[in-house]
């Protein structure tokens, strides 16, 4: 095993600046502060071995702009896609966030099959997820032949809820600790086909919950965008 998996989310959208649920794709496009993001990503991270983005034109687009940066090209994966909020959709007033974010956080608390209104469960988002790891990591990470990383350019809400999942990471961390726009999580494989989170945005073990966390008041009353 000689690569990593990393979870990037995309580039700033239309929608972050909006501060909307934007969860159905195709979705909106990327701001240009969102290019010179993807484009900032490229430069640190370097030549990736893989790179592979949602449906969404969010993340193509923040895929392309890596791709054409470091001469990859970009592949498209089915099912990996943000969290799908149903009635939810493209709203971005306060009882809607904190009605996505209640639910969110039942989910990091392991509480998986409580629906969103007309959206998605928990686990309905990691069933269409995590096969899609499970396959880059059966074919690319456990070979011992195979070098670099792999960056997989998805959504934030989805990142920090697969990501939890997979490599055990404190829900209250989960929580706390939202991604901003081309900020990723790191994963390892590690043996038996488990996962290890070596960062987080731009934190590095051991993780642990911020003292006295309000993830959902913190969310409503914030400015920013509620899918990081």
């Amino acid at each position: 095993m000689s690569g990593r998996l990393v979870l990037l989310r995309h580039g700033q959208s239309f929608g972050n600046v909006e501060r909307r649920l934007d969860t159905r794709p195709p979705g909106t496009d990327l701001t240009p502060t969102g290019r010179d993001q993807a484009r900032a990503f490229a430069l640190e991270a370097g030549r990736p071995a893989l790179l592979a983005h949602s449906v969404a034109n969010r993340a193509s687009q923040t895929a392309a702009v890596i791709g054409s940066q470091v001469d990859v090209a970009p592949r498209e994966f089915a099912g990996i896609h943000e969290v799908q909020v149903g009635e939810l959709e493209n709203r971005n007033d306060d009882e809607a966030v904190a009605e996505f974010n209640a639910i969110y956080e039942r989910w990091q608390h392991g509480e998986l099959d409580v629906p969103l209104p007309g959206g998605e469960t928990a686990n309905e988002v990691l069933d269409r997820y995590v096969p899609v790891l499970t396959e880059l990591r059966m074919r690319y990470l456990d070979d011992h032949a195979w070098t670099g990383d792999i960056v997989v350019v998805s959504h934030g809400a989805a990142i920090r809820l697969v990501s939890a999942v997979l490599a055990g990471v404190d829900a209250g961390f989960a929580l706390d600790n939202h991604l901003g726009n081309a900020e990723s999580v790191v994963l390892a494989p590690i043996t038996d086909g488990r996962w290890s989170c070596v960062r987080w945005g731009t934190l590095t073990p051991p993780f642990y919950p911020e003292p006295e966390p309000t993830p959902v008041a913190d969310a409503v009353h914030s400015g920013t965008d509620p899918m990081g």
